[in-house]
C-alpha cells in the first residue's frame, strides 16, 4: 500500500524485464508531466532517447491522442487522452468518492481552499479540492507531486507511519519550493516528530509564500497514505480562524477514526 504508484524510469520491472517500447511512452508521459512540454530535440535530450526512436514514439502516442502539439506543430504536451484516463481513476478511486463529502464539510466550515492527497513513495499526489470562497486564494493543481515533508498534507501522513519507515521517507536532500523550505533533514524528522504528538502538522511559506497549510491524515488505513490539508493565506489568520481550522480537522479526524473504531488516531 505504500509503494511508489507512480514508475520510474526505464530499468525497473518484473523478473522478466520491462517492455522497452512500453517503458519509454510512460517515461514519456511522465517526463512531460512532471518537467512540461518539450520539442523532440529536448525530449530526446531530456530522457537520452535517440531522435530517430522518439520520433515513431511521438508520432503514435499523438495519433492516439495522448499527446498533443502546439500551433507550430514543434511543441509537444498531454494529450486529451491522458485527461480522459485520469479523470476515469478519479471518478473510479474509493477514496476520492468517499472523502468528497468530508472536503465539502471542512470547506463550508473553513471557507478556505481544501485538498486531498495521496502518499507515492516520498512524494505526496493531489487527488481532489475544494476551492476557497475567498477571491485570495492559494492555487493547486489536481495532479500536482510534491515531496511529502514539505507539505503539510504530506508531514501529517507520514507521521501517522511507524518512526522507521517515516524516517526513510525524508530524502538526505531537500529541494526548495521556496525561500522557506525547510531543508534540513533533522528538523524536519522533529516537525515529523511534532505532528504525531499533535495529530496534525502545519507549515508557513513553505510550499507557497503568503500561504500556511494545516493537515491531518485521514484514518482510512494502517497506516495512513491519504490526507487533507486546508490552505489559508496569513494575511487571513487572525480572529481566532487558525484555532478554527485546526479544531475543524482535530474533530473530523476524531469522527473519522470513532466511526470505524480506530483507536490509533491521537
Amino acid at each position: 500500500m505504500l509503494q511508489e504508484t507512480t514508475t520510474g524510469k526505464t530499468g525497473t520491472g518484473s523478473a522478466a524485464g520491462p517492455v522497452k517500447s512500453a517503458a519509454r511512452a510512460l517515461d514519456l508521459l511522465d517526463e512531460i508531466a512532471t518537467r512540461g512540454p518539450g520539442t523532440q530535440l529536448q525530449l530526446s535530450t531530456r530522457l537520452s532517447i535517440p531522435k530517430s526512436s522518439l520520433h515513431a514514439l511521438l508520432r503514435t502516442m499523438t495519433d492516439r491522442g495522448w499527446l498533443q502539439t502546439d500551433p507550430t506543430g514543434s511543441v509537444y504536451q498531454l494529450g486529451l487522452h491522458s485527461l480522459v484516463v485520469s479523470s476515469a481513476y478519479l471518478a473510479e478511486d474509493p477514496v476520492v468518492t468517499r472523502a468528497a463529502p468530508i472536503l465539502d464539510e471542512i470547506a463550508a466550515a473553513t471557507g478556505e481552499t481544501v485538498n486531498l492527497g495521496r502518499l507515492a513513495g516520498n512524494h505526496v499526489v493531489y487527488v481532489s479540492k475544494r476551492e476557497s470562497v475567498h477571491p485570495l486564494r492559494m492555487h493547486s493543481a489536481l495532479g500536482r507531486r510534491l515531496l511529502a515533508c514539505s507539505t503539510a498534507l504530506g508531514r501529517a501522513i507520514l507521521a501517522d507511519l511507524p518512526e522507521p519507515l517515516r524516517h526513510d521517507l525524508v530524502p538526505d536532500t531537500i529541494p526548495t519550493l521556496t525561500s522557506q523550505t525547510t531543508t534540513d533533514r533533522g528538523a524536519l524528522l522533529g516537525l515529523l516528530d511534532e505532528a504525531a504528538d499533535l495529530g496534525y502538522a502545519r507549515e508557513s511559506d513553505e510550499s507557497c509564500i503568503g500561504v500556511r497549510c494545516f493537515g491531518i491524515a485521514l484514518p482510512f488505513s494502517r497506516p495512513a497514505v491519504d490526507g487533507i490539508s486546508v490552505a489559508v493565506p496569513i494575511s487571513r489568520l487572525d480572529d481566532g480562524r487558525e484555532d478554527l481550522v485546526i479544531e475543524t480537522l482535530l474533530s473530523v479526524k476524531a469522527r473519522l477514526a470513532a466511526e470505524q473504531g480506530n483507536r490509533y488516531v491521537r
